[in-house]
Formats: C-alpha cells, sequence, structure tokens
C-alpha cells in the first residue's frame, strides 16, 4: 500500500508557511493562525493532523468551543466542494471509527479525537501530543490552561486557528505568540497582497463578494470582524460588551487590593456535572470589588467549602442560588443544610427560575457592573466570561440573505449554556442580591488601601 500525504490535497500559497512550519517531526511548535472566515483553516488542520499522526504515534485533540459544533463542523461536515472533511483521513489508513465518541484509531495505533471545549476535561486522560484549537477565541480558555502543560510533558505541538472576537483571550494569545517568536500569520479577505488566494490566483473572497455581504445588510462592524481581523469589533450577540469596554477605558480591570479589615461576601453557581462557581467580593463606599474567583466540577459541597476557609478572608454572607434551598430526595438536606453543618453561613438567592428572571438579573448585572473593580491577575477567567456571555442563535432562522450560508443568525432572547454561563451565573447571584439588600453605598466605609495597579 502506497499513500502518499496529504492525500488529495495541497496547501494554498499562503496556508504553505504555516505548514512548512509544522511538516518537520521537531517537537514543541506552537502556531497561531488568525485567518478570516471561509479560509480553509479546519480542512487544512486535518491535513496537517493526518500527516502529524503518521509522522509520530500519538493522541491528536481537534478541539471547537462545544462538542455538538465539533460534530457538525467535521465530524458530520461537507466542504464547499461537496467532500466529507473527514476524507482527509484515507480509509486505508483508518482502522476504526467510534461515532459516540467521535474518535479515529489509525493502523499505527495514533489516534485523532474531536473534542469541545465544553467538555475536554472528559478526555484528560489520554494524554494527547498534538492538538489543533479551532474557533479558539470562543472557546473556554481553561481547557487550553489544562492541555498546555500535557503538551509540554509530551513535547507536543499546538496550532490555534481563528477570527478575532474582540480583545478577548484570542487577542491577548495573538500578542504572546508574536512576543514568544511562535509561528503567526493573519490574512484578511479580498484581493490585497496580505489576502488569501487560491491556486490560480483568485481571491478565496474577493471584493464584489464581501460587498455583496454588506448589500445584503450585514453590519459593517461583523464584516470588519470577520473578513478583516478587526479586533476592535463586538462579540456579536455579547450581553456585557458595553459594559466591559467601559471597565477596560476607566482602568477598573487591575490589580485590586483586599481590604482586610473588610467582610469579603460570596456568590456561588452551584454545579454537579457543570462548574461550580464562587466570586469574592467587597463592598467599600463607591465601590464593589472583585478580588477573587474559585471554580471546579465533580467536586461535593465539602470541597468547596474547605477551599473557602483555607482563604485569608474574613467573611460576610454567602448566597447561593434560589434552588440551594430545594431538598435533595437522597438525604432530605437542602445545600444551605449542608454548608452550615460545614461551617459556611450560606443564605439562598431570592432568583427565581424562568427566562424573565433571568433576563432581569442580567439588566441587574449591567447596572452592578458600572460600580465594579476586577482583580486581572485573580479573576481572569471571570473577566473573559463577561465578555464572552452572549445570547442564543436561532438556528433556524438567518439575519442575513448573503451568499455566506454560515452568516450571523437571529438571536433568542435567553443566553447560550456555554463555559461562560457558570461564571455569569455566579455575577447574576451577587447582583440580585445586592438589589434584594439595597445597599447604602455612602454608608460603607471608605478605602483602607488605595495601592490600585493599573495593567
Amino acid at each position: 500500500m502506497n499513500i502518499t500525504l496529504p492525500h488529495g490535497w495541497e496547501p494554498r500559497t499562503y496556508q504553505l508557511p504555516v505548514w512548512r512550519y509544522f511538516e518537520g517531526p521537531e517537537p514543541n511548535k506552537r502556531g497561531v493562525c488568525v485567518w478570516h472566515r471561509r479560509a480553509g483553516k479546519d480542512l487544512m488542520a486535518l491535513n496537517l493532523i493526518a500527516c502529524k499522526a503518521f509522522q509520530r504515534v500519538s493522541t491528536i485533540w481537534h478541539v471547537f468551543p462545544e462538542f455538538k459544533q465539533a460534530r457538525a463542523a467535521i465530524w458530520n461536515g461537507i466542504t464547499s466542494e461537496g467532500k466529507p472533511y473527514m476524507d482527509a483521513f484515507p480509509k486505508e489508513l483508518v482502522k476504526s471509527k467510534h461515532e459516540n465518541e467521535m474518535r479515529v484509531d489509525f493502523i499505527n495505533g495514533s489516534r485523532y479525537y474531536l473534542v469541545g471545549s465544553d467538555n475536554f476535561d472528559g478526555l484528560m486522560g489520554t494524554n494527547p501530543a498534538g492538538v489543533v484549537m479551532s474557533e479558539y477565541s470562543i472557546q473556554n480558555p481553561a481547557a487550553w490552561q489544562h492541555i498546555s502543560p500535557i503538551l509540554v510533558e509530551n513535547k507536543g505541538w499546538a496550532l490555534f486557528i481563528y477570527t478575532f472576537r474582540g480583545k478577548n483571550h484570542g487577542y491577548e494569545l495573538a500578542q504572546q505568540a508574536k512576543r514568544n517568536g511562535w509561528f503567526y500569520d493573519e490574512r484578511k479577505a479580498g484581493s490585497g497582497d496580505d489576502c488569501t488566494k487560491r491556486h490560480d490566483g483568485t481571491p478565496v473572497m474577493s471584493d464584489e463578494s464581501i460587498q455583496k455581504e454588506r448589500e445584503s445588510g450585514i453590519p459593517e462592524a461583523i464584516i470588519r470582524q470577520e473578513y478583516f481581523n478587526d479586533c476592535e469589533a463586538a462579540l456579536e450577540g455579547a450581553f456585557y460588551e458595553q459594559q466591559m469596554q467601559r471597565m477596560r477605558a476607566s482602568e477598573r480591570i487591575c490589580n485590586v487590593p483586599w481590604e482586610s479589615s473588610i467582610p469579603v461576601h460570596t456568590a456561588w453557581d452551584l454545579g454537579i456535572s457543570d462548574l461550580t462557581v464562587i466570586i469574592f467580593y467587597q463592598l467599600v463606599r463607591r465601590e464593589i470589588r472583585i478580588i477573587d474567583v474559585f471554580h471546579g466540577s465533580g467536586q461535593a459541597l465539602s470541597y468547596y467549602a474547605k477551599a473557602i476557609k483555607d482563604k485569608p478572608y474574613t467573611y460576610g454572607d454567602h448566597h447561593l442560588p434560589w434552588d440551594s434551598s430545594l431538598r435533595s430526595l437522597q438525604t432530605g438536606k437542602t445545600s444551605i443544610d449542608v454548608l452550615r453543618e460545614l461551617g459556611i453561613k450560606a443564605k439562598s438567592s431570592p432568583q427565581k427560575p424562568g427566562n424573565a428572571s433571568v433576563t432581569d438579573g442580567i439588566e441587574q448585572v449591567r447596572i452592578m457592573l458600572e460600580r465594579c473593580w476586577i482583580d486581572r491577575g485573580r479573576c481572569g477567567l471571570l473577566i473573559e466570561a463577561l465578555r464572552s456571555y452572549r445570547k442564543e442563535q436561532d438556528q433556524g432562522k438567518t439575519q442575513y440573505t448573503g451568499e455566506d450560508k454560515s452568516a450571523p443568525k437571529i438571536f433568542k432572547d435567553k443566553p447560550l449554556h456555554d463555559w461562560s454561563s457558570h461564571f455569569c451565573d455566579a455575577v447574576r447571584v451577587m447582583a440580585w442580591n445586592l438589589k434584594k439588600n439595597e445597599v447604602d453605598w455612602q454608608a460603607l466605609p471608605d478605602r483602607v488601601v488605595d495601592n490600585y495597579e493599573y495593567v
């Protein structure tokens, strides 16, 4: 059997630099490609994965923001030429395919997994030596934080492919790549010298095609984001974009001091299979200081009680979601009961279930954020969550009529349930309780420590 890889595909001219960077077997390579929509990012990545799987027997992950997105885009996906994406793996080299977990076993012992950053922790024992992070700018950034040390230990490689979604963790990774000497490449759509071209020299997305997108009703901000790598464009459907922009402009995302003489309060989002998130904050005159965040999954309440006690803070109130007062069928106890037995004087939030309550809570968070300072160092994931929290798209309706069938959709009123929602649910618990208690801001103590460090 004589199979040449890549099989039935060759990189376009603009794809050659990153292809040549990764084609050798040298370890510990990192690359970032910020390419416009429809630039062929994932098809290139699949062919690269096929080659890497036969350079070294290893496990390779292809990570998307969500597991179901990975299935739709790649496992069941079709290219613009009408070929299945999975044809990048010649059938002669495939030993078996596993539908439920979206895994391919190759004849040499290598394995390929399609993964969602919403469930990556379920595969942590598979020990990858290669990773493609697709649409990284809207992934859970904790996924890369967990994967990175594994790749270092395994002398593995990582390729990030995405378009910018504002100045979030995708933008920050691009700056890190430039500083650290990783491979880095940006490509725009259109006919310019720095734009993507097909093998015959024609633009992948012509100026005329982009103009048709404008004429079909796509807002200019989305055009700039999707086709011209404009990192100033807001994440479409984001709930708190304006508030986060004002926080950055007024330098309220910084090194926030902890006042040891003032009580620390907590706000929780409880999860069993999902994340549990605990936000630590203080109330100082005219300020809400979010000083710390703790999160975990699959742990008993005793684990979180210990985490709280291990911190140096003197506590005020511990606010839990409304359903923490519901009794367990197994134990007959509420989460409030269990935490109080563990020495945590928890209280149930006034928030009630239902979309109207969520909508009202989001508005309360918007009001609250105008008074907030957030510690950049200890609360990095919370900051990213507030930037990323957005509306769910209506998959059955299209907002635009242009030729790009993947164009942005009409949004539903309810939030998208992804990694960011757990953090933002805890923020909403915090906002509900500040509203309930109708804080008298003028009665709060003044700053004791005034050593904010703006970064």
